[in-house]
């Protein structure tokens, strides 16, 4: 039903893979069934000359090690109780990620709104970084997986048509790296998440 994408898609310079996944759909296979959503938004992290990026100065930790790997691996990390879950881009020893904002869900509604809450509007199911990870099942077990194999993986969805380009969120003691327009989303989608 879903097909991953070829390792190839990965290899595109990071600001131009971060527009790319948008339309594409994040797949997880789970025992009880397949839940996937459509990715909506994403965020760039530009690695060692971005004060936003956990990399920044090529710092490497047990945490970012990952982010040295090959394009296409898992970076996932806990931020308080949620875990994120990020795209690992650019070349091999260029630490850099783009971390997936929001998904529309697809498949696996019920298994959703199970997780999420009966009485949670769907549409604040998946419109953030946090949510969707929870919503779809993704742990930090995924740490080092790459996103052409299953069980968790990027499939192959359409082109966005209209791209809204903007900053960051929540990275507010990053200095001038607040401003970088590296957040990319599908206009007007509900499921993007809210800017505060």
């Amino acid at each position: 039903m879903f097909t991953p994408v070829h390792a190839d898609f990965f290899n595109a310079p990071t600001l131009e893979l971060s527009r790319n996944l948008l339309g594409q759909i994040l797949v997880h296979e789970l025992p009880e069934g397949v839940v996937a959503g459509r990715i909506v938004e994403t965020e760039a992290y530009m690695g060692a000359e971005d004060r936003a990026a956990h990399s920044f100065g090529n710092r490497r930790t047990k945490r970012t090690e990952i982010m040295f790997g090959k394009p296409g691996l898992v970076y996932t990390y806990q931020m308080h109780t949620h875990t994120l879950v990020n795209v690992v881009a650019g070349p091999e020893e260029t630490p850099r990620a783009i971390l997936i904002r929001a998904v529309e869900p697809v498949e696996g509604i019920e298994l959703m709104r199970e997780r999420r809450g009966k009485h949670m509007p769907m549409k604040q199911w998946t419109s953030g970084p946090g949510k969707l990870t929870k919503a779809m099942a993704i742990n930090m077990d995924y740490y080092g997986h790459y996103f052409t194999e299953k069980p968790l993986y990027i499939a192959q969805g359409n082109p966005v048509e209209s791209v809204s380009v903007g900053p960051r969120i929540g990275i507010g003691n990053s200095l001038d790296a607040v401003h970088y327009p590296y957040r990319f989303w599908e206009s007007e989608n509900p499921f993007v998440s809210k800017f505060r």
